[in-house]
């Protein structure tokens, strides 16, 4: 079983893939081909993703029962002593900004008719 999905992809790409993938959601798409045939689909995605995210999962012989890729995520697979974990990167809180003191526009149009 392999299943890629893409995000902000081109739409040739999400075409070629339905070539050998069926397309079950948009940019969600799973099939059985071989190891050569996925490892050929993956390198196209990876060539012509352009600005866009993919990400490969398949089943294969391992403790968990499957195995993934990803390609261009700020969350990385990362390998624990045999088990592969997602890294998510912590990102900083951003400072809320002041509230300003008075009436909002949408309340003052409600309140005094639009102007």
């Amino acid at each position: 079983m392999t299943i890629i999905v893409l995000t902000q992809c081109p739409i040739g790409l999400r075409g070629f893939l339905t070539r050998w993938l069926l397309e079950i959601s948009p940019g969600v798409f799973i099939g059985g081909p071989s190891a050569r045939v996925r490892s050929a689909l993956w390198n196209e995605v990876k060539q012509y993703a352009g600005i866009g995210r993919g990400l490969l999962a398949y089943s294969t012989n391992n403790e968990q029962g499957f195995a993934f890729e990803t390609h261009d995520h700020k969350w990385q697979p990362i390998d624990r002593e045999g088990v592969t974990l997602i890294h998510r990167p912590s990102t900083p809180v951003a400072p809320k900004s002041p509230t300003t003191a008075g009436w909002s526009n949408a309340s003052k149009r409600r309140r005094f008719g639009n102007r």
